[in-house]
């Protein structure tokens, strides 16, 4: 997986998608040689959710709810439930790393597949919170900041875990 965050041209769908793409990347390059027991571990007392592998677990599930339940309006089969509003956060220590990265990247692909057919102007079919329907534009610039964000958390995660930084 090449990781840049160069757009092949500058127009706001290139530029948008490619830093989008550049995020995803990144949290696989986070996740990269990263023993198993480290993926689970949750280093940080006030957070007992804060895993590597609740994170991916967690980014796989936002791109799914983003994408296919607001913007397509599927049903959300989604693993939270009213009284566990962060259980994917919770069942990814569960899991094998690299099989979260590998649904994380089904989800990233089904992703990139519907953008590349919708106008950046096209509405959710679901409202967001406030009750507007928001835009292609808004998920795609929502889901460069979420998984940005994370990825800040995964760099801490890692360096705690085994003393890997960069990338």
């Amino acid at each position: 997986m090449t990781r840049t965050d160069t757009p092949p041209s500058w127009d706001e769908r290139a530029v948008l998608t490619t830093m989008l793409d550049y995020a995803r990347a990144t949290v696989h390059a986070k996740c990269q040689g990263l023993a198993e027991e480290d993926a689970r571990r949750a280093p940080l007392p006030g957070s007992p959710l804060m895993t590597v592998s609740g994170l991916v677990s967690h980014l796989r599930w936002v791109e799914y709810y983003w994408f296919r339940v607001a913007l397509l309006g599927e049903e959300d089969e989604g693993p939270w439930t009213e009284d566990d509003l962060d259980r994917e956060m919770r069942l990814g220590p569960e899991r094998p790393l690299a099989e979260l990265l590998a649904e994380y990247e089904a989800e990233c692909e089904r992703g990139r597949r519907l953008v590349a057919s919708l106008d950046l102007d096209a509405s959710a079919a679901r409202p967001g919170g406030d009750g507007r329907h928001p835009t292609l534009r808004w998920v795609l610039t929502h889901l460069v900041e979420e998984t940005a964000r994370h990825n800040g958390h995964l760099d801490v995660l890692r360096e705690l875990a085994d003393g890997v930084t960069g990338a």
